[in-house]
């Protein structure tokens, strides 16, 4: 059930302070000055008696919060289940900027009353809760992901432990033991992730799309996928660039400050590194991509920023692949370049 949207002066404002363990929350007093605060369980327990206190201060409420992974997700979800409250799940940087002009002080309480604020003075952009499948397939992406960094640093720790005559060798055994179990633990998520993704039709249709785009296989497309169809489907190609941080972080100030221009990073740091490696596959391999970055060098830009601009574009590209449903076209995408042969 959709819920009913109302007037912007009808709404109480509230901000949830998100830790392991507690909820430090703030919500204004209505027709009154000042905040009302308490402190809740981060537990299923605490989420539904955050909600029967909320739903007191009346029937429509506001809550901001911030974005803090695992810790904030099933709260958002409980909150997003009641009728009478909407929710925000916001940057952590975009909060911590607005709240630098509020107070000095960082303890919980003042950041839950910094989220209110900020709910209640800036535009409210209500979360839209993604899919069960999404929310799974993109849990089980971001494990492969951290299991694949693990057998990265297992790889480096054994090609130094084989570079010296000291290391004995039962530990370059125990090494080498523990990167097999590990890509096996990588090769059965992947599957797993994979049928997730075939038993959802939307899912599907996507990775196909995904696929078809040179430089994305199925390993990158499903790490692609687990992040964008978590997305709001109302969100503009501008705003998907910005939650990803690669959109351009300018430094000028007047003649004394002219920095090189370099990306935000204030986004998802799983979906740029999912982008990574596409752009460079993309660069060596696809004649528009590599026209693009060969431009780029010309123009003075080092290889990690062409690459990085690469990105962007294939983000673009993306964005209108999933919008229009048709398939990848470099000629589309660079459309004043030649391609080198």
């Amino acid at each position: 059930m959709s819920k009913v949207s109302v007037d912007q002066g009808a709404w109480t404002s509230c901000g949830v302070d998100v830790s392991a363990a507690t909820l430090a929350v703030a919500v204004e007093r209505v027709g009154m000055d000042g905040f009302d605060e308490r402190e809740f369980a981060n537990t299923a327990a605490g989420h539904r008696q955050l909600v029967a206190w909320l739903l007191k201060r009346g029937p429509n409420v506001r809550v901001a919060l911030e974005a803090a992974g695992i810790y904030s997700l099933d709260l958002a979800l409980a909150l997003d289940r009641a009728e009478g409250i909407e929710v925000a799940v916001l940057n952590p940087k975009t909060v911590h900027r607005f709240a630098q002009t509020l107070r000095r002080s960082k303890t919980d309480r003042a950041d839950a009353v910094a989220l209110a604020e900020y709910s209640r003075r800036m535009p409210f952009v209500a979360w839209r809760q993604p899919s069960r499948q999404v929310l799974e397939l993109r849990a089980l992406s971001r494990h492969i992901a951290s299991l694949t960094e693990e057998h990265t640093r297992s790889s480096n720790r054994l090609h130094a432990a084989e570079g010296s005559a000291t290391t004995p060798g039962c530990v370059r055994q125990d090494l080498k033991r523990s990167m097999a179990l590990q890509q096996k633990r990588i090769l059965r998520l992947r599957r797993v992730a994979m049928e997730l993704v075939r038993r959802e039709e939307n899912l599907a249709r996507q990775f196909e799309q995904l696929i078809g785009i040179p430089g994305v296989g199925e390993v990158s497309a499903v790490q692609l996928l687990s992040e964008l169809a978590a997305l709001d489907p109302q969100m503009t190609v501008r705003e998907w660039v910005a939650h990803s941080g690669l959109d351009p972080a300018h430094r000028t100030s007047g003649t004394s400050v002219n920095k090189a221009s370099r990306i935000s990073r204030q986004g998802n740091r799983y979906l740029r590194r999912a982008l990574y490696m596409p752009a460079l596959t993309g660069a060596r391999c696809d004649p528009h991509m590599k026209a693009f970055y060969e431009l780029l060098q010309t123009r003075r830009k080092t290889k990690l920023q062409a690459i990085i601009a690469v990105a962007r574009k294939l983000l673009h590209a993306i964005f209108g692949i999933f919008k229009t449903g048709t398939a990848w076209d470099g000629a589309k995408l660079f459309p004043q370049l030649i391609p080198t042969s």
